[in-house]
């Protein structure tokens, strides 16, 4: 029987908005990680079947299928064609998804699933280009859910309060909670653990951008006390505990377990089990604990069993939600930090969850890994990824 296992990740640096990657064309900043994916592993690019790409915000420098683009900028040959994948937040996962049953059914034999986001170049929200996206027929649906929620229209801010409100989150816990992602991730960052994991970008200049931007190590309760809840007056959601905008680009080299051996190529992991939900659209974030609870029901494993899992940190009360629902170790959650301190880069940000998840379970020896995340509109994915 087929399988998919990836034999490769690879990420850039985030850069802050404005920051030193704002400077790169998205789609050069994805020919990065392609570019290093085939150096890496010794790939001959000729051989991909497709490159899967995820992109939000799919205007201005990132439309014209940002995918196709970024495989002629890295060089490859022209017959490898490219698609891209907007489902929102977690399009790279969905991209990774979509690989793992195009290697299983025979559709592919080597694939390429990552994703990218300029979100210095192309700000969030460029896409709808002032026009509405959702209809009257949306609208119409939800108007009494939004008008409950103070919502003029569906806002993930918004969301993020309800969901404080609704599992009865203190500020001071969101605070915290973002404490500790900065804590972890500048703990990774300053041991070498996500050296394995990070490509550099060479800019124009000659400048070249090796670490995360994002981190804070000099954050405290003391610096987040004063930020403003800019989503409710009264609310307790700030900048300090939401993702931060980022640049960025994530791949992996997903393809079967006889081919890798084919290639001499070790497996990082095998991907063990997909799932894709919906959820509320109004509060929108909290489609990761039925997206878990369904992966969990399908592979036939129990949390216990897993050795660490990624949610990724929209905003600090999603994966405090989904602690408090799944019974999660909180030690297992993010082991190195995650979007409040690394960034969210939107289209590349599955992908770069799984890409420093699947390097901490080889490290740590771990042998499950689980990531999941909530997406705009209401949706989470969740993959479940084993290793020998």
């Amino acid at each position: 029987m087929r399988d998919a296992v990836v034999v490769a990740a690879l990420r850039t640096p985030i850069g802050r908005r404005n920051g030193a990657l704002s400077s790169v064309h998205p789609v050069d900043l994805s020919a990065v990680v392609l570019t290093a994916l085939a150096e890496q592993t010794g790939l001959d690019p000729v051989l991909v079947d497709d490159v899967l790409w995820g992109c939000v915000s799919q205007a201005g420098e990132q439309t014209s299928n940002v995918a196709r683009s970024a495989v002629l900028a890295a060089g490859w040959p022209e017959s490898v064609p490219g698609v891209t994948i907007d489902r929102q937040c977690g399009s790279s996962q969905q991209a990774l998804a979509f690989a793992a049953a195009g290697l299983v059914s025979g559709q592919y034999d080597i694939v390429v699933a990552g994703g990218v986001e300029s979100m210095s170049r192309v700000p969030l929200g460029s896409s709808a280009g002032g026009f509405d996206p959702f209809g009257a027929a949306v609208r119409a649906r939800y108007g009494a859910a939004l008008a409950a929620a103070g919502m003029p229209t569906f806002d993930q801010g918004v969301g993020a309060e309800l969901i404080a409100a609704g599992w009865g989150q203190s500020r001071e816990q969101l605070d915290d909670f973002a404490l500790e992602s900065h804590r972890r991730a500048a703990a990774a960052a300053d041991s070498g653990a996500f050296d394995d994991e990070l490509v550099t970008v060479t800019l124009a200049d000659g400048q070249r951008v090796t670490v995360d931007e994002g981190i804070r190590r000099d954050t405290s309760r003391e610096r987040l006390a004063p930020l403003r809840t800019p989503f409710r007056s009264d609310g307790v959601v700030t900048a300090g505990s939401a993702s931060q905008i980022s640049d960025g680009a994530a791949a992996l080299l997903m393809t079967t377990s006889e081919v890798a051996a084919r290639h001499g190529w070790e497996p990082l992991a095998r991907v063990h089990t997909t799932v894709v939900v919906g959820s509320d659209p109004v509060t929108m974030l909290t489609g990761p604990i039925p997206a878990t609870q369904r992966l969990l029901q399908r592979a036939g494993v129990e949390l216990a069993d897993i050795d660490a899992y990624e949610v990724n940190e929209a905003f600090a009360p999603v994966p405090l939600a989904w602690l408090a629902e799944t019974g999660g170790d909180p030690a297992r959650l993010n082991p190195r930090g995650g979007a409040i301190a690394l960034g969210h880069p939107l289209g590349a940000s599955g992908a770069r969850l799984a890409t420093t998840l699947l390097h901490h379970l080889r490290q740590t020896g771990g042998r499950a890994g689980l990531q999941t995340m909530c997406e705009g509109g209401g949706q989470a994915n969740a993959t479940l990824f084993t290793r020998p």
